[in-house]
């Protein structure tokens, strides 16, 4: 809920709406809870959920469950359309999602220097 005074500046008169909460505080907590995820599959009954690996614990109501795992995006997998990651461009001084750490998947990359010569349509203009 986020409230504003109104003109006189006393705050005697609020007006209050709702608002969305800040997005890097929302995208912290569904890593977490992504982090926490239980993998379960469905009893025989198909009534319930029991953890997918022996000796996990089991998820509880307020636990992120899931199925699959997620496919993996280094790789060429036409079936999840995941083009992989193989020949693609990255930033070498990024941390992001485009730099070379995160994007070649531990396969390391190699580097090229490209130099390009342009015409730059510039024009010189003699002042002073």
């Amino acid at each position: 809920q986020e409230c504003k005074c109104h003109v006189s500046g006393s705050c005697t008169l609020r007006t209050c709406w709702r608002a969305l909460s800040d997005f890097r505080r929302t995208g912290d907590y569904l890593r977490r809870r992504m982090n926490g995820a239980v993998q379960v599959m469905a009893t025989q009954d198909g009534a319930n959920f029991t953890s997918a690996r022996q000796g996990y614990r089991r998820a509880t109501r307020t636990d992120l469950v899931y199925f699959d795992n997620s496919p993996d995006y280094c790789v060429l997998d036409k079936a999840a359309g995941s083009l992989g990651t193989a020949g693609r461009v990255c930033s070498k001084t990024s941390k992001g999602t485009d730099g070379c750490e995160i994007m070649c998947c531990g396969r390391g990359y190699d580097t090229t220097r490209v130099t390009r010569v342009t015409q730059c349509e510039c024009k010189f203009h003699w002042c002073c």
